[in-house]
């Protein structure tokens, strides 16, 4: 198998332009139910999965607006069946479909996982990738409401169980010279006069590729699995020689390159001209990265005056979106009034909050958030911080700064599962855990066994807390921006800190002319330091929505109490390790629309 031919819609250049693809629903408010991974990894089963159900119920979790159950990776057979799907006998002996009519009679909504690559992350062959019409068939015909999709084997980049090698379709060779024509212009020039064409300029944007000696490499898009790399920003890079042409032509091109297979350094190279695609493919393997040839001749047009020749690779965030798209593309086919809530799970490896509006209603945006997953009777452990991807704070000093990557016409960042439950995590940091993904508007999956929650428990008044989730539901559906951070340079919403020891200040727009504060102690360690914010400075960071009047009405989300506010300052005094004050603030006088 080789990548697909990309059509105009599923590139690069198109990832800016708003539109979705093959019938993506819009306008949808994050998810909210639970998910069997966190709490019992590959060892759900069916028994488990209605008990949760039955908790639910129990519960009035329904009441409160989670609704999905979601079986993860371990409920299918390790193969596939007469090439399709089927449930595994031992732990889900009644079948899908009957586990799926069973949790709709609660009034509930089914749904399970998959993977765009071969396998599924736990190893069973039976992904989507070529399956993608027998799959949308079975999933619609056991009612499936919510489709969680993973990355694992995935065979057009160096995904997780994947080749390493893999990289080589994402990455460009390294490049140090082209021709055009007969005219040779290295990228160590910056301007040179040739015959018919002329060098104006090198180009080389993003922050991905650099520059070593005499030659380009890491022309491609950064891996966003890890907590490395910042989400803000252009997130590829392309080499792009500006040259003067003095009549309209048609020529030939060459590059010389030297490729590899590794991160960083591939062998697939897409050249254009402005937005006109001449070569999207393999180049031939060079004996190493050091040993640099010239390509095969590449037929192009220059018209008169300056022209853009873009050299990259931008197949690492192409073919993801395609590979998602198929499945997408085939339930839409079968049942386009479907309403199934699509989520991507490829841990932001790509920079999906780029691309995945397109067809996924939420993405992941890093690696898991825990790797040590319950089972029945063992909670598993989450923790607080991490060194990796696992940890509440780090997948909130992620998703906090991309704000401006998600909403109603777009879709959700996802910081993946939430730990509440876990062993690891005390009291006070599930609370604010819970205040963090209802501020950013993540999606609310539960991952504990709901068996362990009573009405009125600690667990419970976390999980249930009707304001908190009214910030995550709110109709305007506008994910929180942070105002402040103590340890912002210049700008909170778009500076990339992973240091914990720092507070920081989110807002967020509400219907009815409010707006809720967050202040967040994202450290271990308390303070007793006031932190304050002024309506001038929230009507600066998020104009329009902050409304001004005389007197506001503002409520603690935790306690309870409300107070009066006429000065337009808000604030708290001191806050305890990882704990967080969180208002929503309601005018309580006529508003002045200024």
């Amino acid at each position: 198998m080789t990548p697909d031919r990309l059509e105009a819609e599923g590139r690069f250049d198109s990832f800016d332009n708003g539109k979705v693809l093959f019938g993506k629903k819009k306008y949808r408010l994050p998810a909210m139910g639970w998910n069997s991974w966190n709490a019992f990894g590959s060892g759900n089963t069916e028994e488990l999965t209605k008990a949760m159900a039955d908790k639910f119920i129990e519960l009035g979790l329904d009441k409160l607006g989670y609704k999905y159950i979601v079986l993860d990776d371990g409920c299918y057979k390790d193969h596939r069946v007469d090439g399709r799907l089927s449930n595994e006998d031992g732990k889900f002996p009644g079948g899908f479909r009957a586990l799926s009519d069973y949790i709709h009679s609660k009034g509930l909504k089914f749904g399970m996982y998959n993977d765009i690559g071969t396998n599924l992350c736990a190893g069973a062959e039976v992904g989507t990738c070529g399956h993608e019409k027998e799959d949308a068939e079975n999933y619609l015909e056991w009612g499936v409401d919510f489709l969680k999709v993973d990355n694992c084997y995935y065979l057009w980049d160096n995904a997780t169980f994947s080749n390493p090698e893999n990289a080589r379709y994402t990455f460009a060779p390294n490049i140090r010279s082209i021709r055009i024509g007969a005219e040779e212009f290295p990228v160590i020039y910056g301007v040179h006069d040739g015959g018919e064409v002329s060098l104006a300029g090198i180009e080389l944007t993003g922050e991905r590729a650099s520059r070593e000696e005499d030659y380009i490499t890491g022309i491609g898009t950064f891996d966003g699995t890890g907590p490395e790399a910042s989400p803000v920003g252009l997130r590829s890079s392309e080499l792009i020689f500006i040259v003067d042409a003095d009549k309209d032509m048609d020529t030939t091109f060459c590059v010389n390159y030297a490729s590899g297979k590794r991160e960083g350094v591939g062998a697939w190279l897409q050249v254009a001209v402005g937005d006109e695609y001449y070569w999207d493919d393999f180049l031939d393997e060079t004996p190493s990265e050091g040993d640099f040839i010239w390509s095969r001749e590449i037929s192009i047009k220059l018209k008169k005056g300056e022209n853009r020749i873009r050299l990259m690779n931008h197949r690492r965030q192409e073919n993801t979106l395609n590979s998602y798209a198929r499945l997408l593309k085939e339930l839409n086919r079968l049942a386009p009034d479907n309403d199934i809530i699509y989520s991507a799970c490829e841990w932001g490896k790509t920079q999906p909050q780029n691309w995945a509006y397109k067809v996924c209603d939420s993405w992941r945006i890093l690696n898991d958030i825990t790797f040590r997953v319950g089972r029945d009777g063992d909670p598993g452990v989450g923790t607080w911080t991490g060194d990796y991807t696992t940890s509440v704070a780090t997948q909130y000093s992620k998703a906090v700064i991309m704000d401006e990557l998600s909403g109603l016409d777009k879709g959700w960042n996802d910081p993946d599962m939430m730990m509440i439950g876990m062993n690891g995590l005390n009291d006070v940091q599930n609370k604010t855990h819970m205040t963090m993904w209802c501020m950013m508007n993540s999606p609310l999956m539960l991952g504990l066994d709901l068996r362990r929650v009573h009405k009125g428990d600690t667990l419970y008044n976390i999980i249930a807390n009707e304001d908190a989730i009214s910030l995550n539901q709110d109709s305007l559906g506008i994910q929180a921006k942070r105002v402040f951070s103590s340890l912002a340079a210049k700008e909170p919403d778009k500076e990339y800190i992973r240091d914990i020891d720092r507070v920081d200040i989110l807002c967020k727009p509400l219907s009815g002319n409010r707006f809720a504060l967050s202040f967040i102690n994202v450290s271990e360690k308390d303070t007793d330091k006031t932190y304050a914010i002024k309506l001038c400075d929230l009507k600066k960071a998020l104009g329009d929505w902050i409304y001004k009047c005389d007197k506001y009405l503002v409520k603690d989300i935790w306690t309870g109490k409300t107070t009066e506010n006429v000065t337009g300052e808000f604030s708290v005094n001191g806050l305890a390790a990882c704990d967080n004050v969180t208002f929503i603030v309601s005018p309580a006088s006529p508003v002045e629309m200024k």
